[in-house]
């Protein structure tokens, strides 16, 4: 089912892109129990009251460790984020790809980037216990001064790929990346395997659409009957 909720929306469907930019967590692995644990574990041995957590999918955890640990001095929060980076790389239990995600990468390769708001090894670790390939082009945290809502992650990963950002397609779970991509400049197709989002395309999850390799970028299309991607 695809359902298309953006209130001016571009088109998304028939349309070919020069490069398709992925989000990672949400919507192409899922590692929400491995979030769920470390941040858990992470709180408690910080104590940061649980008061402080909100709605913070698809933000860099330095940015979220400046908003839970206001009132630490920089050096605590320093430790803060190597705890936390140190707890999510050892526990990648549960970690798995998310339907249609293979198909998508593989359909897009060559044209396509993995764009996380994790840093490179946390990002590796994840793609590798999912089993999904690590792309040629991958934007982590570590790449970039302002992560997302801010369009950065995006334009780095464009220019990387050497195509222009608002010739790209931006796939996302959360609202800060939706927000990014637009701030890009690019079209923006939106999975609600985390949260409902509005985008120029919303979609349950990659198995809705179907990407092809076409002459100067990448197809996309609604997905066959069966709801795979591909075929």
């Amino acid at each position: 089912m695809v359902t298309d909720l953006a209130p001016t929306p571009r088109p998304v469907l028939g349309r070919t892109f020069a490069a398709v930019l992925f989000d990672m967590d949400g919507t192409l692995i899922s590692s929400v129990e491995s979030v769920v644990r470390s941040w858990t574990r992470l709180a408690e041995e910080f104590r940061i009251p649980a008061e402080r957590f909100g709605d913070f999918h698809g933000i860099p955890a330095r940015d979220l460790l400046d908003v839970v640990l206001p009132d630490r001095s920089p050096a605590e929060r320093q430790r803060a984020l190597e705890r936390i980076t140190e707890l999510e790389i050892s526990d990648v239990a549960g970690v798995r790809a998310l339907p249609g995600a293979e198909a998508a990468l593989a359909a897009a390769n060559g044209r396509c980037a993995v764009v996380t708001s994790s840093n490179r090894a946390l990002a590796r670790a994840r793609l590798e216990a999912s089993g999904l390939p690590t792309s040629s082009v991958l934007v982590t945290a570590d790449d970039v001064t302002l992560g997302k809502p801010a369009p950065e992650p995006f334009v780095l990963a464009a220019a990387r790929l050497g195509v222009d950002v608002v010739d790209c397609l931006v796939v996302e779970d959360a609202t800060a990346g939706i927000i990014a991509g637009r701030a890009a400049g690019a079209s923006t197709l939106a999975l609600t395997t985390t949260e409902r989002i509005v985008a120029d395309l919303v979609v349950p999850d990659l198995s809705a659409v179907r990407l092809t390799a076409a002459p100067g970028g990448v197809l996309v299309a609604a997905a066959s009957a069966s709801g795979q991607v591909g075929g």
